[in-house]
């Protein structure tokens, strides 16, 4: 027979139930954070850098970038923070 019984159908119902709450559910919020504040690796947490210092990159199609390095006031790792655009 062609026909699905309900033992097979539940799979594909808890699908169809868990897609719809992922497309409805709000996506997650950035935490903000402050100027001297990055990502250590090393930590895998969000960690204040000491003796942070601005540095400028180079990007895309010959404009610079700002970025900031220093290192984790936890464990000494150093960290590199790409900055946004001065306004």
């Amino acid at each position: 027979e062609d026909t699905l019984s309900l033992h097979d159908a539940l799979p594909i119902f808890h699908l169809i139930i868990n897609m719809d709450e992922a497309m409805t559910s709000a996506p997650a919020a950035k935490t903000p954070t402050a100027e001297n504040e990055g990502y250590c690796v090393k930590c895998k947490a969000k960690r204040v850098m000491n003796t942070p210092t601005e540095v400028e990159m180079p990007g895309k199609g010959g404009a610079v970038r700002r970025a900031m390095t220093g290192t984790c006031s936890v464990c000494g790792t150093k960290m590199f923070k790409i900055l946004g655009k001065k306004v």
